[in-house]
């Protein structure tokens, strides 16, 4: 075994991250690397895809033996077998974790995404670091139980939620971690309800890229324009968002819904799909910040997730939002102010808050320009950054 290098100063920790995918992890290594404080950072997408992220090369490993491969194969719909489709998710997961492993750098704290850090997490523990587990959603168990019940009402598999495998790994990163980020009040609940110590629960809100996202239009003043982004599926509410565009009366009113498409809600789509909806896909951020400025609203009536960063996005476009209590908005907003929060499988609800805004052009302003103003009181992920470092100086310190 080898001599455990000295401890380093604690103002300037050395921090490895690990991850699946993207995510806002690469917000955060850049900001750490921007400070003098990210040693390396791990990943399951390979080179081509992360050099936009804009980290020098020499601090990026990857490892896309499974993952590339295994999104390409949903893109043009060859989806596996749900047997074969959890094995392989399965196996990225460990043998990702299992490469960082052997390889992690010696680092002051480890920041590992949920779900794919645990044996990585507990070396550096050996020898002498920190482990913290980044979670971005709702604790594991309490996501199956609602995920499963959703599924559940609208006739759908539920054996498409949570591995158990990937419930069992989690939870035993959640016990390990020396601490557990979240990005919501929300989630941290979720951790709290679970039997997790608060003591061991961070919040950390996301931030915004406001150089990307900023009013580039104003909504039309003939029309209601009404705006969905992110995954269409049943997690993220569409069936009542629909029933609640039918509901609301206005003589030009228009749903436009951006993102990708699930296979499990295509059946639900093509039976009851209103009219004026608009399925546009996905669409570059460029169009994205163009469709966010010139809606009158947009609403996420997510049954579980932990902080949608379209939010930030959209108020960053002056649009204001309708969110179900689940999606860590009232972290970015305060309800009647910004927005609207309302309860979850509401269509009732949401319909209520459209029906408000469509009446009053006014109130929609307001809630527009307020809306702008607090995101950029909130900071961007500069602020991000520097709270999260400030954690890591906090852990290391002790």
């Amino acid at each position: 075994m080898g001599v455990n290098p000295p401890p380093s100063d604690p103002s300037v920790p050395r921090v490895v991250q690990s991850l699946v995918g993207v995510f806002h992890h690469f917000e955060l290594a850049r900001e750490l690397n921007s400070r003098g404080h990210l040693e390396r950072i791990y990943s399951t997408y390979h080179w081509g895809r992360l050099q936009r992220e804009g980290l020098p090369r020499d601090l990026v490993r990857t490892f896309p033996l499974i993952h590339p491969a295994h999104m390409l194969l949903g893109r043009y719909g060859m989806n596996p077998p749900p047997v074969i489709d959890r094995a392989l998710i399965w196996a990225n997961l460990v043998l990702f974790d299992t490469w960082v492993s052997r390889q992690v750098p010696p680092c002051d704290a480890f920041v590992g995404l949920s779900c794919c850090g645990l044996r990585t997490g507990t070396k550096v523990q050996r020898r002498g670091g920190k482990y913290i587990c980044d979670r971005g959603s709702s604790h594991i168990r309490y996501q199956d139980r609602i995920l499963s019940e959703e599924y559940k009402l609208w006739g759908c598999d539920a054996r498409v939620v949570c591995d158990p495998r990937i419930v069992r790994q989690e939870e035993a990163e959640y016990a390990q971690a020396d601490a557990i980020t979240v990005p919501s009040e929300f989630v941290r609940r979720s951790f709290v309800e679970m039997g997790v110590p608060e003591s061991k629960i961070y919040k950390i809100p996301y931030g915004v890229n406001l150089a990307r996202f900023s009013p580039v239009e104003p909504p039309p003043q003939d029309s209601f324009e009404v705006l969905f982004a992110g995954q269409v599926g049943y997690r993220k509410g569409i069936p009542y968002l629909l029933q609640a565009f039918e509901r609301f009366r206005h003589p030009r009113k228009r749903l436009r819904i951006v993102g990708g498409i699930l296979k499990e809600i295509r059946p639900y789509l093509e039976k009851h799909l209103p009219d004026r909806v608009e399925i546009l896909g996905h669409v570059p951020q460029a169009e994205l910040k163009r469709i966010m400025s010139g809606s009158h609203v947009m609403v996420l009536p997510s049954i579980e997730e932990g902080l949608a960063l379209v939010q930030g996005q959209a108020m960053a476009c002056g649009c204001p939002l309708i969110s179900s209590t689940n999606t860590g908005g009232s972290d970015l907003f305060t309800p009647g102010v910004e927005g609207f929060e309302v309860p979850i499988r509401s269509a009732e609800a949401i319909a209520e808050r459209l029906q408000q805004l469509a009446d009053d052009p006014q109130l929609q302003q307001r809630m527009s320009t307020a809306a702008l103003e607090r995101v950029k009181a909130l900071g961007g992920w500069h602020d991000y950054g520097e709270t999260y470092l400030n954690l890591l100086k906090k852990l290391v310190s002790a």
